[in-house]
């Protein structure tokens, strides 16, 4: 019987094995764009105004094929327009997001829905806690704000550029406080970034947590992932 990979390297971060394993980004995204159409024929949108946030050091090229899904499942899907994701322009990112949100918010009459692949689920979380009346639902993809810091392989790279502590982010409360809005976290066991439980957080830390099977790097464009978001902003229309 052939061996598992190891699944926990340091301070709880998914393993070497684990990671070496992201390479499978790009099967994903050819899985993700065939399953485009289908799985925005079977969870259609109410026209809810989306705007996605893309991960650290990305930008809004990396989330296209996520925002041409929702746009297509009724959807008005938007990136950020702020570029990319840099861990040393965090608190200027939450002002020009705030923005970038309330000119959304005021041209289509209702609060957005923010969803965050990794770091800009980071972003979106604490952006919801300054303005809440601005955001419909959160939802997060890959997002770290669970347990301890260190609990991933991009701790190192993020302090390098951040220019502070990993340990002592620039935000005034703490990362697994849960947004006063509908917040929910996809997470995989397949992350070879992020360790799973600090993606999927406690109770009391988001609303609801959604499992799939995929990589870190695929979080914006495997079939999985893209799935479960419409599947969390159908059944949120549903409710509303």
């Amino acid at each position: 019987m052939a061996k598992r990979p190891r699944l926990i390297g340091a301070n709880g971060a998914p393993s070497f094995k684990i990671l070496a394993q992201e390479w499978r980004v790009l099967p994903d995204w050819i899985a993700g764009r065939k399953a485009e159409a289908p799985l925005a024929a079977a969870w259609p949108g109410d026209g809810r105004t989306t705007m996605v946030v893309p991960g650290m050091f990305t930008n809004d090229r990396r989330t296209a094929l996520l925002r041409r899904v929702l746009q297509s499942a009724g959807y008005d899907s938007y990136g950020w327009e702020l570029g990319r994701n840099m861990p040393n322009k965090i608190t200027e990112v939450l002002d020009r997001l705030g923005e970038r949100v309330a000119l959304l918010e005021a041209r289509h009459a209702r609060p957005v829905t923010l969803i965050g692949w990794s770091l800009g689920g980071i972003v979106a979380r604490e952006y919801a806690k300054t303005a809440p009346a601005q955001v419909e639902t959160v939802i997060t993809l890959g997002s770290p704000f669970s347990g301890s810091r260190k609990a991933n392989n991009a701790w190192r790279v993020y302090e390098a550029f951040a220019g502070h502590s990993v340990e002592e982010p620039p935000f005034p409360g703490t990362l697994s406080e849960k947004p006063p809005v509908p917040t929910f976290a996809i997470w995989s066991p397949r992350d070879g970034v992020i360790a799973p439980e600090a993606a999927r957080g406690e109770a009391g830390e988001r609303d609801d947590e959604v499992q799939v099977n995929c990589g870190h790097f695929a979080m914006s464009c495997a079939p999985d992932a893209l799935e479960a978001v419409l599947k969390l902003l159908h059944h949120q229309s549903i409710k509303s």
